[in-house]
């Protein structure tokens, strides 16, 4: 396994690390046990963030005592600096740490700068004066503000989507953050969860200057990654031929089920049934086919098209369109017009 080091920052670190979203959908015990096989496995890199509800308490736990031996990463969706400092205090605290490693404004739709009239920059360089963040990063979903970010040279680490689903547009963003001295964090390497061969997906990330988080919530997952620091994931022909047909039928608009976009002011799941077409081919599709579902997808038939969710996606989708899109590929593979083997 080889190590990277993140733009300017010094933080060196395999190119192999933790994305800590999952962790708040187990319990403690299991969430501190993920985190420190982790640990023990090789991982010295953990990213998590305050919206990820318990997430943070849990890293805290898990490397009391260890501190000194990894990064750690958090974010802030703070709108104002009243709330940025609010929401600092809460991190350090439930990290049981002094300072972070990399503090990071998260899911943002502008390019926070110094005298924006936001006072966010500001705000961020004091606590980096205080010594309470020792790196100044940033994340985002949009391409245009991800560019933005990278031209400013204010950051020192961008976190962006990044998978073998990437445009070629967003390599060249990789490469111009290279350029730049800027560390670049990959988010979403498993599209979501629509990607679900962890060699193809550790094969692309190590051609790029990138340090992929992989989200991991179950022992299995974990074994997978650690996998890796025993045996290198090599972009063979037989992988870039997997890579490619896997491209063609997934490349486009989809969602990636990330859950920014809710609740539904209808009801409707929409991080699941807006990416049933990709969901149903890439998984058991009797899953999928169960009155349950059949029930949960007929709720797109209640859109209002108030344009909540497509004000929140993150990636700029249609997404009322895209659900509905979903819906009738969906009947007909129910009515066996469809085929899906």
């Amino acid at each position: 396994m080889k190590s990277i080091t993140l733009g300017s920052t010094g933080i060196t670190t395999p190119q192999n690390a933790f994305g800590a979203l999952p962790v708040q959908r187990v319990d403690m015990q299991t969430a501190v046990k993920l985190l420190r096989g982790a640990y023990e496995g090789g991982m010295t890199f953990f990213d998590t963030a305050r919206a990820y509800s318990d997430s943070e308490e849990k890293l805290g736990k898990a490397f009391q005592g260890i501190r000194d031996k990894i990064y750690i990463s958090s974010k802030t969706m703070a709108k104002t600096p009243e709330k940025f400092w609010e929401d600092l205090d809460t991190t350090l605290k439930n990290l049981r740490t002094d300072h972070l490693d990399i503090h990071q404004f998260h899911c943002v739709t502008q390019c926070y700068k110094p005298g924006d009239g936001t006072g966010m920059y500001e705000a961020m360089l004091e606590a980096k004066k205080q010594g309470k963040v020792r790196h100044i990063g940033i994340t985002a979903h949009l391409i245009d503000v991800a560019e933005e970010i990278v031209e400013s040279g204010l950051y020192e680490t961008l976190q962006f989507p990044f998978s073998y689903l990437s445009t070629d547009r967003e390599i060249r963003l990789v490469q111009n953050a290279e350029k730049a001295g800027m560390g670049f964090i990959a988010m979403k390497g498993l599209a979501g969860g629509l990607l679900t061969n962890s060699e193809a997906c550790m094969a692309f990330m190590q051609q790029y200057p990138v340090l992929p988080i992989w989200g991991i919530q179950r022992e299995t997952e974990l074994e997978q990654w650690l996998s890796f620091f025993e045996r290198d994931a090599v972009m063979t022909e037989e992988i870039a031929a997997f890579i490619e047909k896997d491209r063609a039928s997934l490349m486009g608009d989809f969602c990636r089920g990330c859950g920014y976009c809710m609740p539904c002011t209808v009801g409707i799941q929409i991080n699941n049934c807006a990416r049933m077409s990709q969901l149903i081919r890439r998984a058991p599709s009797q899953n999928f086919l169960s009155e349950e579902w059949q029930g949960l997808m007929g709720k797109i038939e209640k859109c209002i098209d108030c344009g909540a969710c497509k004000a929140k996606c993150p990636y700029g989708l249609d997404t009322p369109a895209l659900l509905r899109k979903n819906l009738a590929d969906y009947r007909q593979i129910l009515a066996g017009e469809v085929e899906i083997g």
